[in-house]
């Protein structure tokens, strides 16, 4: 189910809610109703996958009351590792298996041993929405009992609610069971309404965010991109440009509903954005974007590896381990490995540039993380190299470069606008691409000069509630076929 459609927003929702808070009496009873309403919203896409996130759910709850109770170090870590394995083998089942068959069959075909050397796909599973994401926090339960960081649940359903909880289930932020087992344990009785307002808030201008700025740059950029190779270099610029912004308003759009949702079921989401494409340096790119995944690598795998302890180079490769995994668990494609080893190789470069104690000028240090991260989309973007390799020709000039189209894009642009007020008729042949370079403007104004919404003024009142009002109708007439968020396919 998604958050920008009607069943969402007309049905599921509103039922949820009021039977939320008409069970305020009966702290239990709401958790058991939070778990069965995740499970219908999860069933909404496939009701067979509701019964592996079940079985992920029951293997963390058993394993994390074995490791709590268990005495001697050996069984503790015994059930941790059963924890682990089982996780990422659900993972590597239904997202990885088909990646090593594909690769292990073209190295084959490489190396010309033959037919039988093949190995016949013996799985192909749709990818079920969310996998990463409920996999990764219900693993990290286990992790953080066994170091003492957490306490088990104290029941089933408590967990099983925090694992499918519906506000943040199939694209976080990914919330740690102990940043969340107090606030179950103390339910407010009570929607206030200034939380209230807050959540409201929150939701309506992430769905802002994906509705009428994220989809309205996908509108022209998916088919700049998909024409890759004949776009000239203009084209491809304008088109990285828009989907940095794209894949920025979609996913951050996403997680502010996610909050916003909590707040109006009366607990707290943690932020996972906060303005990333403000930054000045790589590493201030990552403390900023998908800030929860961000730390659960920093935490669970990065210091485990060891971190910054033993020496420079060991630092350094713990950074591109990290980076890589971090880039494989985005898709089961080398496409997403470059991505990810790219990211580790700027990481590494950060951290030995500030050994030089040479501080760059702002707006060189601004405008070479922002280039970094942009070509860093292009892989993630890409379907394989073959397109990433087009995309990047073209932005470096090697492609088409076409003097006479982006005369007439100068010359439609103003043509437009001055249409779109009723002051002059629309060029006739003129393309909707004009309308792409306003829709850059607006959104890149939005991601630099503006407040995000963790920085916006939360008071209620009434030309807020009302300029919320009407900021959500038009998003509702936006919703004529709804468009899944990005990062449901991780």
């Amino acid at each position: 189910m998604l958050f920008n459609s009607h069943v969402f927003l007309f049905l599921f929702l509103p039922l949820t809610l009021w039977l939320w808070w008409r069970l305020r009496a009966a702290p239990r009873s709401r958790l058991i109703l939070l778990m069965l309403a995740s499970y219908v919203f999860y069933g909404y896409w496939s009701w067979p996958y509701v019964g592996l996130m079940v079985l992920s759910t029951v293997i963390d709850y058993h394993a994390g009351r074995r490791i709590h109770a268990a005495q001697e170090r050996r069984a503790r870590r015994r059930w941790l590792v059963l924890s682990i394995v089982a996780n990422l083998t659900i993972l590597s089942v239904f997202k990885y298996a088909g990646f090593v068959l594909g690769n292990y069959n073209a190295l084959v075909e490489l190396l010309g041993l033959g037919a039988g050397a093949r190995v016949s796909a013996f799985l192909d599973l749709a990818l079920p929405v969310g996998i990463s994401f409920y996999t990764f926090q219900s693993m990290s339960y286990s992790i953080d009992i066994y170091r003492g960081d957490a306490e088990p649940a104290r029941d089933f359903w408590s967990f099983g609610a925090y694992v499918a909880m519906f506000p943040q289930l199939v694209a976080g932020p990914i919330i740690r069971y102990s940043a969340i087992a107090e606030q179950f344990r103390a339910l407010p009785r009570a929607l206030t309404p200034s939380v209230a307002f807050l959540g409201v808030q929150f939701f309506v201008l992430g769905l802002a965010k994906k509705l009428l700025l994220a989809d309205a740059v996908a509108a022209h950029v998916d088919p700049l991109l998909a024409g890759a190779g004949q776009s000239e270099l203009f084209m491809s610029w304008l088109a990285m440009l828009g989907y940095t912004l794209q894949i920025y308003f979609d996913f951050s759009g996403y997680s502010d509903m996610a909050v916003g949702l909590g707040y109006l079921l009366g607990f707290a989401i943690p932020q996972n954005f906060d303005s990333p494409y403000k930054s000045r340096s790589i590493s201030e790119f990552w403390r900023r974007w998908h800030m929860t995944l961000s730390f659960w690598l920093r935490d669970y795998l990065y210091i485990s590896l060891g971190g910054n302890r033993g020496g420079q180079w060991r630092t350094l490769r713990n950074l591109m381990i990290t980076m890589f995994l971090g880039g494989l668990w985005h898709g089961a494609a080398w496409t997403f490995v470059v991505w990810g080893l790219l990211h580790g190789l700027l990481l590494v470069v950060n951290q030995l540039w500030r050994r030089t104690r040479i501080a760059l000028p702002d707006l060189a240090a601004w405008l070479l993380t922002q280039l970094a991260v942009i070509v860093g989309w292009v892989f993630f973007r890409a379907e394989d190299f073959a397109m990433a390799g087009r995309v990047l020709k073209s932005m470096v000039g090697l492609g088409e470069i076409d003097l006479a189209g982006a005369l007439a894009l100068a010359v439609a642009v103003p043509a437009r606008a001055l249409a779109l007020v009723g002051l002059a008729s629309t060029p006739r042949g003129a393309s909707d691409l004009p309308l792409l370079l306003p829709a850059l403007a607006l959104g890149w104004y939005v991601a630099l000069a503006c407040k995000n919404t963790w920085e916006l003024d939360v008071r209620a009142t009434p030309w807020r509630a009302l300029a919320l009002a009407a900021l959500f109708v038009v998003c509702v007439l936006r919703l004529t076929q709804p468009s899944p968020f990005l990062y449901f396919q991780f």
